[in-house]
């Protein structure tokens, strides 16, 4: 402390050299020492220190004074607040000082401490904030014009960083502010307005009132134009920064603001333009009834030019360019360009067009009629900037189509000219034409704005503009070449190339390559780095044009080879060029190979080796192994003289610990094993051999599941190299195989490795060496030395079918010892694993020929264990589908005469529907067996247990996927039936009618949904449950089923969503009372279902009623809560404008849930439940705080703070923006890869 004393004492003693140098480099000393974390100032340090720098700010030295006001800012948090309030009053005095220079150089230092004043509620701030706004609010009134704009700076600052702090000064301010709208200076009336704009997210609602009351008056009074631009002006951005508050007021403010744009007054039109802008954005749902006029208004007003005539530009490109030169010589005879103010109006019509079009979705079709010619017709716009906005108006449409899109637009569902993408493509080649002479514009910003419309078309209705390549050709061309492209314009002409490429059928390209590969070539070379990179994106997929694998063509791609090969083996050769380039290089080159390398036998000796190189070196390796991936799996066959080269290296990798360089790798040598094993050797696959057994870890399954693909493939072709594998490999997969992670694809590739290793018959790994492992993995469970998961079960027992079905000879030997296992077992996990045994073989293999199995299966059904039971199930179901006809009549004969054994039957006949259904050949050999099955399915339809009804729900929906036509009439009505049961059970098959993909039912199912859906008004809970789950089953897989229905579905959904207290009771527990909801299943329905349709429906809903029930399920059950969390972060992204309006009602609850205490008593499960909430709650504000202008609303801003403040809250907060960066950077990094 004594140190920094000295040296502070030091300084200041220098800040009063007469010397301005000394005194500068003593004040920079000073700024370097309070930038310091670690600095501590005693008292009477701070006092000097506080008054030399305000003694500086009079300095005559301009340097030092600004460098004097640069040091304010750190020095308000490290001296007390007493000292602060000194400055501040200093700083207050001298800003109504006589002197010009003082009153500046103060004004800067108060807005540098405000600033830097910390936000944190309780503090110094607060006060010293009221200190400067007591002071300031009289600076407001004086006379001196200068005075008063900085003072309004001032309050406009403090307003906006401190504006609930001060709401005691509220009124007192906006007393000073609304006479400052009618000052005769208009630099005063526009920072009073940006303060008043500050002022309205903070203050309360009588002070809001008063603003409105007070702008409305002016408008109704006021006949000056400059006064009326000033009103609007202040309305707009009222609105702009309390749209939530706003809405009520629109009905009144719209006339008038209507009745201002009408008037002979250019800046009035723009601000009355500008203000409906904000009344769309920011007050959307009460702006819907006014739409129609603000459409026409910018319509109107987006072609009101009345200093320029463009009769004459509606010709080509030629005619437009010459016509320019003439009407520049007319405006300077008739007017100057400074005077017109025109341009604005038109730019602000073009912005709130734009704004229309962003949040109204529900009216694309209209907007496809009405805006989108209209908006064509002004491509050719004289002014720059108002051509931009116009592009970015119709780009705004282009983007809200892209949705509809992705819905899987049915065309049986609803005519196509009600649907955006057919009225989109109708419309095509009027907008290339409209687009094609400004593609050849000086223009830079008109030509970038042109490709960006075009990539977004492309992205909207790929393939649209197959049909217009030629058209835009030559303005491709001209963005390409050296005079009339600077490297931007170079970049965005390839980056649309490419996107043109990816989005057209090659054959659309074949007719225009002769003109559009050369300036490619000549991009390549290009000296920027940038250029290259691009040029060399556009050439690796121009290569799959030219010459397409897959598809047949007539095209003669010969003559380009050469050229395309030459100028990126320059690139891939070059060791000094930017790490992008070389990356580029390496794709561009290992997709020549890929689609020309029979071309180019001779030259792939010299290109081949440079991958060797760029494999080994650490930064290309990856996109090396992408690239040889290409090369290995190219039909064409190319010769791979690197192969004994690569393989070690390759195996090298396999050990790094990078995932998606290892998986890479993996797949990598899948292909080369399946194309070049007959070029491998034993000693060379031995490199790869050991490096695999630590990658059959259940922690990453999908690398497991590739190292399985490789061993298979060396047992099919290279079987001796895996002489050693009993000791280095099979123990790690015995690992594996106990896993209860272990299924689908991965379980999938298990077995094809056995089944490929036992036709080996390698010693030590023959079919009885096999079983014996598997059987002694068994026998160490049934006797207690381990234990697994009963997943492990059903993974073992298709081993075991895996290798007696592939080697048959051995099944019917081996089954009997089985079937003695499954009627003499010593323990559960024998007899279980016996049973799963009979059935995997039975399921491949006919086991007719075995006397009475089905009976021995049978008698499982009387075990004492239930696991038992549901192996015995799954056996009879899975042996039933080796033969039809033998065992699935006794299954339903047995389901009729043992009604104790029902629900095990059913499972049964469910593993047959469940496996046949999945085939064309399994469904050929079920059809005639269907009557009988659902004749015995609907005796069950009724039954009391849900378990069973559930069973037979399902195997009614997949039968119904069978026999569509005849089945689901009968399911229809079956609606009608009087048994609340039998109407949950069919509309809980329908639910299992429903998949992502094109199904014969589509159009049945379309024609009587609704009927399903209209139990959603059903009489009993369990059916209106059973709906909901229907509903959003159709949703997530076929939205284009509900639709058309959600506005008649929507109001009974949202009625779900709300807690009934008739449905809320007590129970008694002992000497305890406990509370049952039995509203809460179909509550969390609901909000699942709000859920779905926020991804697949969005353009169908009202998204303020939608917010409006999510705001309740923000109060309800832990569960209903995690799921509206979800839905608040989604909502964030995809409809900002709407959360920021209702964002005051969701940040209550989400506030009320963090600070909730749990109670003392509470255990432990009650503590982690309100850890997870408050985990949840806190990434539904992360996601709020995404929205643009989210951090101005006062009660999120304040939770923030008080977020900060909290140690605990804190610090979950922090590690959720952490994963959430991390969570980015993977994405990034997967896209690369």
């Amino acid at each position: 402390m004594a140190s920094v004393s000295y040296q502070i004492a030091n300084l200041l003693e220098k800040m009063q050299s007469s010397d301005k140098d000394f005194r500068f480099m003593a004040t920079n000393d000073l700024m370097s020492e309070l930038q310091k974390d670690s600095i501590k100032l005693d008292d009477d340090s701070e006092r000097k220190v506080v008054r030399m720098l305000l003694k500086l700010l009079e300095d005559k030295n301009g340097e030092v004074q600004n460098l004097a006001v640069k040091c304010l800012g750190p020095l308000v948090n490290k001296v007390k607040e007493v000292q602060v309030e000194s400055i501040v009053e200093t700083l207050c005095s001298n800003m109504i000082s006589e002197k010009e220079q003082l009153r500046d150089i103060s004004s800067i230092g108060l807005k540098t401490v405000i600033a830097e004043l910390p936000q944190a509620p309780g503090g110094f701030s607060g006060n010293i904030c009221k200190r400067i706004t007591g002071r300031l609010s009289t600076a407001i009134e004086r006379e001196d014009v200068s005075v008063q704009l900085e003072a309004l700076d001032i309050i406009a600052d403090l307003l906006l960083r401190f504006g609930s702090v001060l709401s005691t000064f509220h009124g007192m301010i906006l007393n000073s502010l609304l006479p400052q709208l009618c000052s005769q200076r208009q630099a005063v009336r526009k920072r009073t307005i940006t303060a008043c704009s500050n002022l309205v997210p903070s203050c309360n609602q009588a002070l809001y009132n008063k603003i409105i009351e007070y702008l409305y008056n002016g408008l109704c009074s006021n006949s000056q134009s400059s006064q009326s631009r000033t009103y609007v002006q202040c309305v707009a951005a009222v609105c702009r920064q309390s749209g939530h508050k706003f809405g009520e007021f629109i009905e009144k403010f719209v006339p008038l603001i209507l009745q201002c744009s009408a008037l002979d007054d250019d800046e009035l039109r723009e601000f009355s333009l500008q203000a409906f802008e904000s009344f769309v954005t920011r007050c959307p749902k009460e702006i819907t009834p006014h739409i129609p006029s603000i459409v026409s208004l910018c319509l109107n007003y987006i072609t009101y030019d009345p200093n320029y005539n463009y009769d004459e530009d509606e010709n080509g490109i030629d005619g437009m360019e010459g016509c320019e030169d003439e009407d520049d010589g007319e405006e300077n005879d008739e007017y100057s360009d400074d005077d017109d103010m025109s341009w604005k109006v038109r730019r602000s019509a073009a912005k709130c067009l734009e704004s229309i079009i962003f949040t109204r979705h529900e009216l694309l079709p209209e907007f496809y009629n009405t805006l989108s010619p209209a908006l064509i017709s002004r491509f050719k716009e004289r002014e720059e900037n108002v051509k931009s906005d116009i592009f970015h108006a119709y780009i705004a449409l282009l983007k809200q189509t892209k949705p509809t899109v992705n819905l899987n637009v049915d065309p049986n569902s609803m005519e196509h000219e009600e649907v955006p993408v057919y009225l989109l493509q109708k419309q095509v080649p009027v907008l290339v034409k409209g687009i094609q002479s400004q593609m050849r514009e000086k223009s830079m910003k008109t030509r970038q704005d042109c490709f960006q419309l075009l990539r977004e078309l492309c992205s909207a209705l790929p393939g649209a503009l197959a049909a217009h390549i030629g058209d835009l050709i030559q303005g491709i061309l001209y963005s390409l070449s050296e005079k009339n492209a600077s490297s931007n314009m170079k970049i965005e002409a390839l980056s649309f190339i490419h996107c043109l490429v990816t989005t057209h059928h090659p054959d659309a390209f074949h007719p225009y390559i002769n003109v559009l590969l050369p300036p490619i070539i000549v991009a390549v070379e290009d000296s920027f780095y940038k250029i290259t990179a691009e040029a060399l994106n556009v050439l690796q997929e121009l290569v799959k044009v030219i010459r397409p694998l897959n598809t047949k063509f007539d095209f003669d791609y010969r003559p380009y080879v050469s050229e395309i090969y030459q100028s990126t083996l320059t690139k891939l050769k070059a060791a000094d060029i930017d790490q992008e380039v070389k990356e580029k290089a390496i794709s561009t080159m290992g997709q020549i190979i890929c689609n020309l390398g029979d071309e180019l036998k001779g030259d792939l000796a010299v290109c081949l080796p440079i991958y060797v190189d760029r494999l080994k070196n650490e930064i290309t390796r990856l996109t090396t192994v992408k690239a040889l991936m290409k090369i290995a799996g190219s039909p064409l066959n190319i010769e791979l003289p690197i192969l004994n080269e690569i393989i070690p290296v390759l195996a090298l990798f396999l050990r790094k610990n990078q995932r998606a360089l290892k998986l890479g790798s993996l797949q990598l040598l899948d292909v080369l094993f399946t194309n070049y094993h007959q070029f491998m050797y034993v000693d060379l696959l031995q490199h790869i051999i050991v490096e695999l057994p630590p990658l059959l870890d259940e922690a990453d399954l999908h690398i497991a599941q590739w190292t399985l693909v490789i061993l298979k493939s060396i047992a099919e072709y290279h079987p001796a190299a895996l002489k050693d594998m009993n000791v280095l490999i099979l123990p790690q997969i015995l690992v594996l195989v106990k896993s209860p992670l272990l299924q689908g694809s991965a379980l999938n590739a298990l077995l094809n490795f056995f089944k490929a290793v036992v036709k080996c018959n390698l010693p030590k790994l023959t079919y009885s060496h096999l079983l014996q492992i598997f059987l002694q993995l068994i026998n160490s469970i049934g006797t207690g030395q381990c234990t697994i998961h009963k997943q492990a079960f059903y993974s073992l027992a298709k081993c075991v079918a895996a290798i007696t079905v592939t080697c048959q000879a051995h099944a019917l030997s081996i089954l009997p010892q089985f079937i003695n296992e499954i009627q003499n077992a010593e323990s559960d996990t024998q007899h279980i694993f016996a049973l799963l045994v009979v059935g995997e073989i039975g399921r491949e293999i006919d086991l007719t020929s075995i006397y009475n199995l089905k009976h021995v299966i049978l008698q499982s059904f009387r075990a004492v264990s239930e696991e038992v039971k549901s192996a015995a199930s799954y056996a009879l179901g899975s042996i039933a589908i080796g033969n039809l006809e033998q065992y699935l009549p006794f299954i339903l004969n047995e389901s009729q005469e043992q009604p104790k054994r029902q629900y095990l039957l059913l499972h049964s006949l469910k593993e047959v529907i469940t496996c046949l259904s999945q085939t064309s050949t399994g469904v050929q050999q079920l059809l005639p067996f269907v009557p009988a099955i659902w004749m015995q399915l609907y005796l069950h339809c009724e039954c009391t247990e849900e378990g069973t009804r559930n069973v037979v729900a399902e195997c009614l929906g997949k039968l119904t996927l069978i026999n569509p036509a005849d089945l689901l009439p009968q399911l229809k009505e079956s609606l009608k039936s009087s048994s609340p049961l039998m109407r949950t059970t069919v509309v809980t098959a329908v639910k299992f009618t429903i998949s992502d993909q094109p199904s014969q039912i589509d159009p049945l199912l379309r024609q009587c949904i609704a009927e399903f859906l209209n139990t959603l008004e059903d009489p009993d809970l369990n059916v209106r449950r059973v709906a909901l789950v229907a509903f959003n089953s159709a949703a997530h897989n076929k939205p284009s089923l509900i639709r058309d229905l959600l506005d008649q579905i929507l109001p009974q959904l949202y009625s779900e969503t709300k807690i009934k207290k008739e449905l809320i009771r007590e129970v008694e527990m002992g000497p305890f009372k406990h509370t049952v909801d039995d509203g809460l299943d179909i509550r969390k329905a609901a909000f699942e279902c709000m859920y779905t349709i926020l991804d697949s429906c969005l353009d169908r809903i009202d998204i303020f009623d939608f917010i409006a029930h999510v705001e309740g399920g923000l109060k309800d059950h832990y569960d209903i809560k995690m799921l509206t969390y979800l839905m608040v972060a989604r909502l964030s992204q995809i409809c900002p404008g709407a959360v920021l309006q209702r964002l005051d009602r969701l940040v209550e609850p989400l506030r009320a849930t963090c600070t909730m205490k749990v109670k003392a008593n509470s255990v432990k499960q009650e503590y982690e439940k309100q850890d997870e909430l408050k985990r949840s709650a806190l990434r539904a504000v992360h996601a709020l705080l995404s929205i643009p202008d989210a951090d101005k609303n006062p009660q999120l801003t304040e939770f923030v703070t008080q977020i900060k403040n909290s140690s605990e809250l804190e610090l979950i907060f922090e590690s959720i923006q952490k994963d959430s960066s991390s969570n980015y950077s993977e994405c990034i990094l997967m896209d690369q890869s």
